[in-house]
């Protein structure tokens, strides 16, 4: 059975690869738009699907579960609240960068700001990439694929060089997506990937109810509701077992999704590559409405295997991995093991490219080679690429020896590059005289203060909080320096005409539905919804799935009326603009 799944696992890893080859075999990647955004042709489904999977990775099945096997569903926070900051980026952030016709962040921040802020950003991007986010997702991976199959045991090796064998075999073959096939065959990949993602990732709650249930999955669901209503209680406040208060939400939590979801280089670049805004909005609300559902992914099976197994887990990072070899059916594990390793590949190879695109676009060529062509900037693109896919797979091992799992570890050291990047970023766009010294004092400060907190004084306050307190601090300084020594010329942004900025219509009404979902979300897994009222929590259920439905329903349909009203006056506008400007010249 064992070499059975092996073969099924060989299979489905290789029929993703042939079809991606297949669908990108013609795509020109000699260019610099072709090899690092695709071409710019992404649709909107092509964008969610990437995104989503880019998301979605072995750290975030490992650790996130792993958060929710200790935490309870508190830990959703993660994963819910980015449904939200996908509006801010729909709505506020992509129109701003396809404007610009950007294919990093750090360019924005070079137009906005000067070259030094734009190379200490892409510093901050290359180093957390490199030592952090490419290391993880190969532990991750690791750790996954060794316990799925049992590597040591196959292989009559030890744990660790098992572990160092998968990591190894991950990188080299997420090597060969990213380095060789361009944004464009991963986001194929990913778009397959994620089919068989969302199938195998749900089954594994599905059957994890199942055997809680005695064969009832709604069974298992009330079993949880009723017997742990402490573990479901999304809100947790007095939960001492929280790992994420829900007083952080309105803090430090938003700013650390904002930054991921709207200008981190590694999940921004799906969108960059859109064909046109419209197709770009579509793809990033898309991904806000899965995003709001993946805890019964992400988080639902942690605390399943808290109620089954919780005695004989003694690490939280391992619970997902027992769950799933308790109750996934033998022969389903070679097609599971695939779909955890296209996952890992995805997070891995995007990483990748987006480090490879920020070297070359941002660092050899303003810095080393004005005048390289594209061939030649693909080519160093690929050689970067291969030497930090390298440099993570020795570092990845290492990860091991974080105390406070996987997912905060990950979150707590990201700290010292996610913060300071959205800050400046943020006022970059909603600030005109702000200049860039201002800039880099508050990346400095923030760094520094966050250091302080870090490893010298340990102050009894959560990191969260702690990220809300220094953002201010440096928005304080940016305004201020803005006041102080102001830019002599005010930033105004120019449409460049890359692509099509038409808004899709149905943006701004999809954007309140999505809204309201979070809040709905919230509020059913309170004690004001259905937690800890025992077995009579469904009329409460009905009653406020009723109300959600009346308010998103007529919400979307006045939120679309008015949208529309104004985008007719304001096509009115332009017309009579455009004539008059036309009637101007014939005059003249």
């Amino acid at each position: 059975m064992r070499w059975w799944s092996m073969l099924s696992f060989a299979f489905f890893t290789g029929l993703v690869a042939f079809i991606s080859w297949r669908l990108t075999r013609k795509d020109d990647l000699s260019t610099n738009t072709g090899y690092f955004l695709g071409g710019r042709s992404l649709s909107g489904i092509v964008i969610a699907a990437s995104l989503i999977l880019t998301n979605l990775s072995a750290e975030q099945l490992v650790g996130t579960n792993g958060t929710a096997f200790a935490s309870g569903l508190t830990s959703m926070s993660w994963e819910a609240t980015s449904g939200l900051t996908l509006v801010f980026m729909a709505l506020i952030f992509l129109p701003r960068y396809l404007k610009g016709g950007f294919t990093t962040v750090p360019e924005f921040l070079e137009e906005r700001f000067d070259t030094g802020t734009r190379n200490l950003v892409t510093g901050l991007f290359l180093i957390s990439l490199s030592f952090v986010t490419i290391p993880i997702v190969l532990y991750a991976g690791g750790i996954a694929i060794n316990s799925l199959f049992n590597i040591p045991e196959l292989l009559n090796i030890s744990e660790s060089q098992s572990l160092f064998i998968v990591i190894a075999t991950i990188g080299v073959i997420g090597g060969i997506y990213a380095i060789f096939g361009g944004l464009k065959a991963i986001a194929v990949s990913d778009t397959i990937n994620g089919i068989g993602l969302f199938i195998g990732g749900l089954m594994i709650p599905i059957l994890g109810l199942r055997v809680l249930g005695n064969g009832n999955v709604l069974t298992g669901m009330d079993s949880l509701i009723v017997n742990i209503p402490d573990r479901m209680d999304a809100i947790g406040i007095g939960n001492k077992f929280s790992s994420v208060p829900f007083s952080t939400l309105f803090t430090g939590m938003i700013l650390v999704n904002t930054f991921y979801w709207c200008t981190n280089q590694q999940i921004v670049q799906r969108a960059f590559g859109a064909k046109n805004l419209k197709e770009g909005q579509k793809g990033v609300l898309y991904a806000g409405f899965i995003k709001m559902f993946t805890p019964i992914i992400l988080v639902l099976p942690g605390i399943i295997a808290f109620r089954l197994y919780g005695s004989e887990i003694s690490k939280m990072d391992s619970a997902y991995s027992v769950l799933v070899s308790h109750v996934l059916p033998k022969p389903l594990v070679g097609f599971f093991g695939a779909v955890i390793f296209g996952a890992v590949l995805s997070a891995f190879d995007s990483a990748l490219n987006s480090a490879s695109t920020m070297f070359c676009l941002n660092i050899y060529k303003p810095i080393f080679n004005k005048n390289v062509d594209d061939k030649k900037l693909v080519k160093m693109g690929k050689i970067f690429g291969t030497i930090i896919g390298i440099f993570s797979i020795f570092v990845a091992p290492n990860i091991a020896r974080a105390p406070e799992g996987l997912y905060i570890f990950m979150k707590s050291v990201m700290g010292f590059f996610n913060i300071p990047i959205l800050v400046v970023v943020l006022m970059g766009f909603v600030t005109k005289k702000v200049p860039a010294i201002g800039a880099k004092i508050s990346i400095f400060f923030f760094i520094i203060c966050y250091a302080l907190y870090k490893f010298v004084f340990h102050i009894n306050i959560h990191y969260l909080h702690i990220y809300g307190i220094l953002f201010v601090c440096c928005v304080l300084i940016m305004l201020i320096s803005g006041l102080i020594a102001p830019r002599k010329v005010p930033y105004v942004q120019k449409d460049i005409g890359e692509v099509d900025l038409n808004s899709w219509k149905h943006a701004k009404p999809i954007s309140f539905v999505a809204i309201t979902t979070l809040i709905y979300i919230y509020i059913i897994f309170s004690p004001i919804g259905i937690i800890y009222h025992g077995s009579n929590y469904g009329m409460r259920l009905l009653i406020i799935t009723f109300i959600y439905a009346i308010i998103s329903i007529t919400g979307f349909i006045v939120v679309k009326k008015k949208f529309n009203k104004s985008f007719i006056n304001n096509g009115e506008v332009k017309i009579i603009e455009k004539t008059n400007n036309i009637n101007y010249d014939r005059h003249n």
